[in-house]
């Protein structure tokens, strides 16, 4: 079982997908620092907002497979590998981007950062399915740059919601909508896998 879990972690590129979310946290640390936001807690909303992002496409190029149609005629179920990868890909995202906000949990902290974390993952693992893993990046994208760009004093119950990867602290209505995102996410990508593309040039 274990041997069959590490042929996969291979096949998925996996330890280049470690490799690369711990260099994005170092990336965002380093940022974090640029920006001294460790002094001004709001100067912190490019780190929430992006580097999740971009831990979130790390995370989507390893959902790609060379073999779907082997995954498809497989004697086991590849499903729980698929949950294991992910899953498991965005606990350690989750625990990581959050060394690059720590302290002012209630402004744009670990909370925010985590939150933003579930939900671009979820985004993209949903796009993996439908658009496959080299573009799974794209909506997530598209959403949070629109987001970043139009939430700017943006007030209300409905902003809650719509622009929640902008918002600070630990709002319900934010949460809700991140883990909504994450759980469809997961599940597509456990049921359905990555949609089949062409072979890696």
């Amino acid at each position: 079982m274990n041997s069959g879990f590490l042929l996969y972690a291979r096949s998925r590129a996996v330890p280049a997908t470690l490799a690369a979310l711990v260099a994005t946290t170092g990336f965002a640390i380093w940022a974090a620092r640029q920006l001294n936001a460790f002094v001004d807690p709001d100067s912190r909303v490019p780190i929430v907002a992006l580097a999740p992002l971009m831990a979130a496409a790390v995370i989507g190029v390893s959902l790609y497979t060379a073999s779907a149609e082997l995954d498809r005629t497989a004697v086991r179920p590849w499903w729980p590998r698929r949950l294991v990868q992910l899953v498991g890909l965005t606990a350690l995202a989750s625990g990581l981007l959050p060394l690059a906000v720590l302290g002012h949990a209630d402004v744009f902290g670990p909370p925010a950062a985590i939150r933003n974390t579930l939900g671009c993952v979820g985004i993209t693992a949903a796009a993996a399915v439908l658009l496959g893993a080299r573009l799974s990046w794209l909506p997530a994208f598209v959403y949070v740059s629109s987001v970043y760009l139009a939430s700017h004093g943006a007030q209300g119950r409905a902003a809650l919601l719509w622009a929640w990867p902008m918002q600070p602290g630990a709002q319900p209505e934010a949460w809700a909508m991140a883990l909504a995102a994450f759980v469809v996410g997961v599940v597509l990508y456990a049921v359905r896998g990555a949609r089949p593309e062409g072979p890696r040039v």
